[in-house]
């Protein structure tokens, strides 16, 4: 089953690909609610933000056919909902030691946005965002960072080295505007939380001498290059900043769709490792896995 959710996942992402949309460069405005059920108000997070986020719709709420059923309304004929997914754990017996242990299992369901519905009340408005300026609050999200590794600035490229567990930037006034090289920082710190000394992340914690150093212009693990793009892209949001130019040329969007079709589990546990890299850079101390 878990498979076959996989693929309906990467299916999606595959065909916005093939639109020229690349799901983990969408920006959005820390301002915004976030996708969120409208019945629960649980916010969506992993893979899910990106996939709602790339429906295009204004308003944050989503529910499901059977929650727009309960709450008198219904979703209007014709529209396409969208898969978000979730995690359930399950006891199994491990069969060597005979202990229960408990194990995640990801299922899916469709979700429409509220505005694809009818007969269902708005909700009031959310109280308007306290006034913020985005560069200090991606300042603050670096500054917050716990076990933040050493930022060296006046390098000639962007760079997060396991090794000696250390940032290098270019310096920031070289950068086209201070979002692009927050937004970069971002990117190599996501990197970072993969270290030994944080969450541990394979491709990092264990590059068994093949890797000296993760570079924004590096592609050594598509897995761990998409987990930095994806963890980038839910910083930037927090910070309100818009995310920098990526490359969005055929070339670009045609190595991912390759990658995809080589491993379709790639795009779901990438999003994920870059949710929980977020919320260690956040310092956000919660269980995520069953709540992707």
């Amino acid at each position: 089953m878990s498979d076959s959710i996989y693929k309906i996942i990467t299916d999606r992402i595959t065909a916005l690909l093939e639109e020229g949309v690349v799901p983990w460069q969408k920006s959005w405005n820390a301002n915004q609610q976030p996708p969120q059920n409208l019945v629960s108000r649980k916010q969506y997070r992993g893979i899910n933000i990106l996939l709602l986020h790339s429906m295009g719709y204004a308003s944050p709420y989503w529910l499901t056919f059977k929650q727009a059923l309960a709450l008198g309304g219904h979703v209007k004929q014709g529209q396409k909902g969208c898969p978000v997914i979730f995690w359930r754990w399950m006891e199994v017996e491990n069969k060597e030691t005979g202990k229960i242990e408990q194990i995640p299992l990801m299922r899916y369901f469709t979700v429409f946005n509220l505005t694809q519905c009818e007969g269902i009340p708005i909700p009031a408005a959310a109280e308007p965002a306290k006034e913020h300026s985005p560069i200090q609050e991606a300042e603050a999200i670096v500054a917050g960072m716990p076990h933040r590794p050493e930022i060296n600035n006046g390098l000639n490229r962007a760079v997060y080295s396991p090794l000696s567990d250390t940032v290098g930037m270019p310096s920031p006034e070289t950068f086209k505007s201070a979002e692009a090289y927050y937004s970069v920082l971002f990117h190599e710190l996501t990197h970072s939380t993969g270290h030994e000394s944080r969450l541990n992340r394979k491709g990092v914690s264990r590059t068994e001498g093949k890797l000296a150093a993760f570079g924004s212009g590096s592609d050594p693990y598509a897995k761990e290059e998409l987990v930095a793009e994806m963890g980038a892209a839910f910083l930037c949001g927090q910070a309100g900043i818009v995310e920098r130019t990526m490359d969005n040329s055929a070339a670009y969007i045609a190595s991912w769709l390759q990658r995809l079709k080589n491993d379709p589990k790639l795009v779901v546990q990438a999003a994920g490792q870059a949710q929980k890299a977020a919320d260690y850079i956040l310092a956000k101390n919660e269980q995520t896995a069953h709540c992707e």
